[in-house]
């Protein structure tokens, strides 16, 4: 039996050929968005960067098989499918060998990417550090994947609902790089700032490819995390999101809702609780980071042919 990802033809030839390609997760499909609303969202995701000229490369495990770069069929399945599960790295193995289809999450994005050679990876908002985190040891292995997998990752920062001060720093003790485009503060996914400063910042894709290419030749294998926020006109009312946030971390502690659960249970609440505005927030987090990570690629296709 064959446990090999399966590269698309599409994104084999764009690979081969030195053009742009971006690899996109598909939790955001499969369970970050809701139904039928996520799969015009992956849709939309793949032609904006088909529009841009550079190959989209959606990730996901199709019965048991890791695949990039999906057919439609493949979308809606991921999309409207219940029974997809969400698979981190650890996960991968179990999900292959069981024949499941499942979403993949940053960190087993990010790894699968890597194996088929695509350098830049689009998300929504990293995992982290988790509130609490001395009673829990709650981490996303985001964290520790991203400190052995050379990717560049473009992401609205990490979800507003983790500890994002630790996340920071363990993002620096783990040798991730981070900087902001065009910010020296770093995002907070709903929120343009969270408040945190950043030692470095970057105004062009064609400056971040330069990062890429310098960390390359001194051996780097730790990924760069480029924090893009949102204009502050388009992010979550402030005062919406902090009220929204401390209610939803209130019910959840009295539910006794711990570890995993946490996550998607805070999410799901911030949605009904801002009535739908937290899924549009979303789609502008997921559409901006897409959108700069194919410019990303495009520069760095051309610093790679040079």
């Amino acid at each position: 039996m064959s446990f090999a990802p399966e590269v698309s033809p599409r994104v084999r030839a764009a690979l081969e050929a030195g053009r742009p390609v971006v690899a996109l997760e598909s939790t955001i499909i499969s369970h970050g968005l809701p139904r039928p609303r996520n799969l015009e969202a992956a849709r939309s995701f793949e032609e904006l960067l088909t529009d841009a000229g550079v190959t989209p490369a959606t990730i996901a495990v199709i019965d048991g098989v890791p695949t990039i770069g999906m057919l439609d069929s493949d979308l809606e399945r991921i999309a409207l499918d219940e029974s997809v599960v969400k698979v981190s790295t650890r996960d991968l193995g179990m999900a292959m060998a069981g024949k499941r289809t499942a979403g993949t999450t940053v960190a087993a994005t990010s790894v699968l990417a890597a194996q088929a050679g695509i350098r830049v990876f689009a998300t929504g908002g990293l995992g982290g550090v988790h509130r609490g985190y001395a009673e829990t040891l709650d981490e996303s292995a985001d964290l520790t994947v991203l400190s052995r997998t050379r990717v560049t990752v473009v992401s609205a920062g990490v979800k507003s609902i983790l500890d994002i001060p630790a996340t920071l720093e363990r993002l620096e003790t783990l040798g991730v790089a981070v900087a902001g485009y065009r910010t020296n503060r770093f995002p907070a996914f709903y929120l343009s700032d969270s408040g945190v400063g950043l030692e470095w910042r970057l105004d062009t894709p064609e400056e971040i490819a330069s990062v890429m290419a310098a960390r390359d030749a001194v051996g780097e294998e730790s990924a760069l995390l480029i924090g893009n926020p949102l204009p502050p006109d388009r992010q979550l009312d402030p005062v919406l999101h902090d009220r929204v946030l401390g209610e939803a971390l209130e019910d959840a502690a009295a539910k006794g809702i711990r570890g995993h659960a946490v996550t998607p249970f805070l999410l799901d609440y911030m949605q009904r609780a801002t009535g739908g505005a937290s899924v549009a927030v979303n789609l502008d987090v997921a559409r901006g980071n897409i959108a700069l990570a194919g410019r990303i690629a495009t520069a760095w296709a051309s610093t790679s042919r040079l």
